[in-house]
């Protein structure tokens, strides 16, 4: 077994137990979802503001853009509709999803 063969079998069992249920522009994805995540600062000033976030491999991700929707399958408080508002590539094969809450 190859390197990147036993890389991708652990990707896939990670994210079979950890990964939340979402749809991003209607196409269902699996990420890992964080409401918390860090809360923006302005200087030194912590704002309390929440910052959701949703990681994905980078091939799930492939067609996000600013403005995607994304909709987590998760119970109140976490689940409902985003708006992706940025997207980084933190590390090799992964997206992170930077959202804002719906209205």
């Amino acid at each position: 077994m190859s390197w990147r063969h036993s890389v991708d079998a652990l990707d896939e069992a990670v994210f079979a137990v950890l990964a939340d249920a979402a749809t991003l522009d209607g196409v269902p994805v699996a990420g890992m979802f964080d409401l918390s995540g860090d809360q923006p600062k302005v200087g030194r000033l912590n704002t309390g503001l929440a910052e959701p976030r949703l990681l994905l491999r980078a091939d799930d991700a492939a067609h996000a853009a600013r403005g995607s929707i994304v909709i987590v399958d998760l119970p109140a408080p976490d689940g409902g509709d985003y708006e992706v508002v940025d997207i980084e590539s933190p590390e090799a094969g992964m997206t992170l999803l930077r959202l804002r809450p719906l209205e």
